[in-house]
């Protein structure tokens, strides 16, 4: 067992765990690392299009932090707070500035001048980006930032290590972390005078997304299973362009309609003609049509429902699927490849066509949860911002457990704006890493004080979980289990929703839950058993499915990425609110409540972005085509 003196534990090795590892080691305090795969492997690596902030460049267009603040507010539809978001973007400049300084390889005018681009809910350029792999430039940057610590004794990483539950004493507050060895098998308590959990969204409770498969959420599930409350589960991102695949989806960034991509369709059903054969007037431009302003840069919410329309209710995708063409054959191979060479790549290995000849063929995919664990902040006393150094900054409800990063929820509200995620990740790690250090330096116990009972207590509790999964004599199979909830929650919770079917999927869950008591497994072994872990985290999956079933049946509006045919319309009056979900360990049951959302610095208004009826109907289906 780890009796060390004051250190704090950081789980997950993305850009919010490396950011939160640099401020806290800056402020003298040593860090535990945990990450379940290679640091630079972390589902950062995979963000593509970009980083958002206010420039001079930007400036020069008539852009401020302030219009970034109010951009990500109203993308939001009213729901993020409102003083951690103004703070976020007014933070963004001097991140971008440092990140330059770490070596990060930004685009660059021929000036010498960050370059930037258009991203969906905005009208001005101001997402930086290194080609359209920015996360992984990003994340290799900071990495060699902790490396440069670690040399000096004062990181330890526990790379392929799995957190298994926070350890939380008498009194409700952390000390620490029981975790797994996912190589070895072994089973260790690590006490930590705070725990800061970086561990991102919960991608696979959904089956197919853009996420990395370790994305499952059951690192927050198990924090929520020891009273952290889950905040917001019901709002998911379902991102406009990914390639639909048979083993997951992959993403088409953002950056592909930033940099002047255009979505479109035949406008007549049942045209099958190839692509460059269908001369303009044929093809339905239907986001540049309804929304002029905008156009193919509307927020990801909007796009998606669009195209969702288009093709499921209208069944006018492309060879009758669903599937829309992301063209971007005007802007030539030489541009595609010097801006968006990381994800065309990408499109010619798993599609097997060339983006600068043929359009590609994309469809909506799940790709990030702006809800997470419930945090709090302390706001400066005009709301503009957050005061720096608090020790609650971005703290869950359990005293010092804190939450960074995608499994945070403050940041979105009811939708992400693109772009913001890479932001917010860093945001956190410096901006309320600060806080942490600050808690850590207040504490007048340390967890090296701590009784050793309580932490073998809980490895004992985790060791008879592995025993009782490996033991397990049932017939059920935990990956059909994971399959099935992913294909329910897909259908249920994303796009679109009814009271119908969520209480179809509220059934469905309860059935997968009492099936995965009778699991078994393929491989008992105790040696890198990924059956094991994999089984363990879909037990968890489905306690976040149930907070995300139950938050969708009780949130009677429509709100940004939430949307109920059956209550269309956003009801500030009953739901500007965050939904807190609150388990409950007796009966194993969530529990939801609703907490009001103020609004100090920007008023609700009409979420429209300039929509209009479409001009032009789509043509009738021809008698022969």
């Amino acid at each position: 067992m780890n009796t060390r003196q004051q250190r704090v534990i950081v789980v997950g090795g993305g850009l919010a765990g490396l950011a939160a590892t640099v401020r806290i080691v800056e402020a003298g305090i040593p860090v535990d690392l945990f990450s379940i795969v290679p640091v630079k492997r972390s589902h950062s690596v995979c963000a593509q299009g970009g980083i958002n902030a206010c420039n001079e460049v930007a400036r020069q267009q008539g852009y401020s932090e302030y219009e970034h603040f109010d951009e990500s507010i109203y993308g939001g539809d009213f729901l993020a707070h409102q003083p951690p978001v103004y703070e976020m973007a007014h933070w963004a400049p001097k991140i971008i500035d440092l990140l330059d300084r770490m070596g990060v390889p930004f685009n660059r005018t021929a000036e010498g001048m960050r370059d930037l681009r258009l991203f969906g809910g905005s009208l001005y350029k101001r997402t930086h980006f290194a080609g359209a792999t920015t996360g992984q430039q990003l994340i290799y940057a900071l990495d060699e930032q902790v490396r440069r610590w670690e040399a000096e004794g004062k990181v330890a990483k526990y790379e392929h290590w799995e957190f298994l539950r926070p350890v939380v004493d008498g009194s409700g507050a952390a000390q620490g972390i029981v975790a797994q060895d996912l190589r070895t098998m072994q089973i260790r308590a690590f006490r930590g005078d705070a725990v800061v959990m970086a561990t991102g969204g919960c991608g696979l409770v959904f089956g197919k997304s853009t996420n990395s498969v370790m994305c499952t959420g059951a690192a927050a599930s198990r924090c929520y299973q020891h009273g952290a409350f889950y905040a917001n589960g019901e709002f998911i991102q379902v991102h406009p362009t990914a390639i639909p695949g048979a083993d997951k989806l992959r993403l088409m960034s953002e950056s592909a309609r930033g940099e002047g991509g255009r979505v479109w369709v035949p406008r007549t059903k049942g045209d099958n003609r190839d692509p460059r054969q269908i001369p303009d007037a044929d093809r339905w431009y239907f986001l540049e049509e309804k929304y002029p302003k905008y156009g193919n840069i509307v927020p990801r919410d909007i796009a998606t429902r669009e195209i969702f329309e288009v093709c499921v209710k209208l069944g006018m995708g492309v060879a009758g699927q669903n599937q829309v063409y992301l063209d971007l054959t005007h802007l030539g191979r030489e541009y595609m490849d010097r801006k968006l060479g990381g994800i065309v790549d990408i499109y010619r290995k798993f599609v097997g066509e060339e983006p600068s000849e043929v359009p590609m063929r994309i469809f909506p995919g799940m790709h990030y949860s702006m809800g997470g664990l419930w945090t709090t902040y302390t706001a400066k006393p005009d709301s503009k911002g957050m005061l720096a150094g608090a020790p609650n900054s971005m703290m869950t409800n359990v005293a010092g457990l804190y939450a960074f990063g995608e499994v945070n929820y403050q940041y979105h509200g009811a939708n992400r704006l693109g772009a913001n995620a890479l932001l917010s990740c860093i945001f956190d790690g410096l901006f309320s890493g600060a806080g942490v250090a600050t808690f850590v330096k207040d504490r007048k116990e340390t967890a090296a004080q701590a009784p050793a009972a309580m932490f073998d207590e809980g490895v004992k509790a985790e060791q008879g979980i592995v025993s009782a999964l490996a033991e397990g004599k049932g017939s059920e199979n935990p990956y059909l289990i994971g399959k099935e909830m992913g294909e329910e929650m897909t259908a249920a919770c994303t796009v679109v929703k009814d009271e119908q079917r969520l209480l179809q999927a509220r059934g469905k869950i309860a059935e997968l839950r009492e099936r995965f008591s009778r699991v078994r497994l393929s491989d008992t072994g105790l040696w890198t058993n990924q059956n094991l872990s994999h089984a363990r985290a879909v037990g968890d999956m489905l306690l976040i499915a149930d907070a995300i079933v139950e938050g969708s049946l009780e949130r009677r509006e429509s709100r940004g990425s939430h949307f109920r045919t059956d209550f269309p319309e956003r009801n500030d009056p009953d739901f500007l609110k965050t939904t807190v979900a609150k388990f409950d360990p007796v009966r194993r049951k969530v529990q939801i409540s609703f907490e009001p959302v103020a609004t100090p610095l920007v008023q609700p208004r009409a979420r429209t972005y300039g929509k209009v009826e479409s001009k032009v109907a789509a043509k009738p289906e021809p008698a022969t085509v």
